[in-house]
């Protein structure tokens, strides 16, 4: 069995049904989700005049390759509305593969550590949150080390919601 750390996040829509819907789907269609982080909105990176993104990481347990994870995570993408137009465009939803095991995975279409994950802060927060001891295989340095010297200055907060059930009638 493999485990991977799978980023999820969007701008466009209604971010918080996205990103359950994503949860979903990864979770049916690539494994078992065993843990999940607080949902987090952060300020665009790369592109900051566009929406604010909910973002979150899960670890899953998964019998598939790296390779077939990757297959999967674009047709989820392509199911829920993903259109691929420009670099660090608005986009309804992003899955990205930060880690998997402790490989590392360097294909024209596989990078794996994720190649950005020590320069974004709406990355490390999530990750810190889950694993702070989890040793990046290339950098050797831990989630809670990496996550303390990020140079993104980008805010990354925690958004609170009410589940059905707390609401106030």
């Amino acid at each position: 069995m493999n485990t991977a750390y799978i980023l999820t996040g969007g701008n466009l829509g209604d971010r918080l049904s996205s990103l359950l819907m994503a949860k979903e789907y990864i979770g049916r269609e690539t494994g078992n989700i065993v843990s999940s982080s607080s949902i987090y909105e952060t300020e665009a990176w790369g592109n900051n005049s566009q929406p604010d993104f909910y973002n979150q990481v899960h670890i899953t347990t998964t019998g598939l390759s790296a390779e077939q994870m990757m297959k999967k995570i674009l047709e989820i993408e392509g199911q829920m509305g993903r259109v691929r137009a420009a670099k660090n465009a608005p986009r309804i939803i992003d899955i990205d593969i930060l880690f998997f095991n402790a490989d590392i995975i360097n294909k024209k279409d596989l990078i794996i550590p994720h190649a950005e994950i020590s320069n974004r802060r709406f990355v490390l927060t999530p990750l810190n949150e889950l694993s702070p001891w989890l040793v990046h295989p290339v950098l050797n340095k831990t989630i809670s080390e990496l996550l303390s010297t990020c140079k993104d200055k980008l805010s990354v907060k925690p958004i609170r919601t009410l589940l059905p059930y707390q609401q106030i009638l």
